[in-house]
């Protein structure tokens, strides 16, 4: 089994209005980084609009799909709320990730198992509206087992612990992450559910990641962001995509 295609980026700009909000300005703009991102060759833009608005505001969100109406990945609890806000914006694709208020960035995935009921109406309502849905997983056979049965469209597995692994240079246990991760993508892409991966990831850990040949999409945020401050983030985009091109 094998997917040579480049694996696609996508790029998260919630710290873009992170910045903006810590001194309560209207820059930097989220929708000129999103341009930025999308010409230094990025494949879409991720926006989480967390239930605080702590970064991502519902403006933003409005201003991303009128400026770039098939390119954002919608991130959001799977709360009535969030579920309304995607439906009445119809993003091209919307992920749904676990979110506590008092966390600082997401800790893990979604706990399939215990919110299946919920998770197959949203799963349906999306589907009706034609907004390709994903789950935010732990590398878990369990949850993964119970997301394919929901019929969503693409998992993205958190790869954090094997981000800190490998960059900790705990190599045989960043190894057993990784054999774990590349074999549950294995089991999605067979099921016919595309996989993504996501969190934690910078330049070295994305090269080991796009190993596995199932993955056909990377979510990066706050490294990119943060790299940016001392490159630029056209540049910090573009090394990136060339890393992906190695594949």
């Amino acid at each position: 089994m094998s997917n040579l295609n480049r694996v696609r980026l996508g790029v998260n700009i919630d710290h873009v209005a992170t910045l903006r909000n810590a001194r309560k300005e209207n820059f930097p703009d989220p929708i000129k980084a999103s341009q930025i991102v999308l010409s230094a060759g990025a494949d879409t833009i991720t926006a989480h609009l967390r239930e605080d608005r702590r970064h991502i505001n519902d403006n933003d969100i409005k201003n991303i799909i009128n400026k770039f109406s098939n390119k954002l990945n919608l991130e959001i609890a799977g709360t009535e709320e969030m579920v309304e806000i995607a439906l009445k914006y119809s993003p091209f694709a919307c992920c749904i990730v676990p979110e506590k208020r008092e966390e600082i960035t997401t800790e893990g995935g979604l706990d399939v198992i215990s919110n299946f009921k919920v998770l197959s109406g949203i799963v349906k309502r999306f589907k009706d509206s034609g907004i390709r849905t994903s789950f935010f997983l732990d590398p878990d056979e369990n949850q993964l087992e119970k997301s394919i049965s929901l019929g969503v469209d693409c998992i993205e597995f958190h790869v954090g612990k094997f981000c800190k692994l490998l960059n900790l240079k705990k190599i045989d246990e960043a190894n057993d992450e990784f054999n774990k991760i590349s074999n549950l993508s294995d089991i999605a892409f067979n099921s016919g559910i595309e996989v993504h991966a996501g969190h934690g990831l910078d330049y070295e850990t994305t090269k080991k990641i796009i190993e596995i040949q199932s993955l056909e999409e990377i979510n990066i945020g706050f490294f990119l962001i943060s790299q940016s401050i001392f490159v630029g983030l056209e540049a910090s985009i573009k090394k990136m995509v060339d890393i992906l091109r190695e594949r």
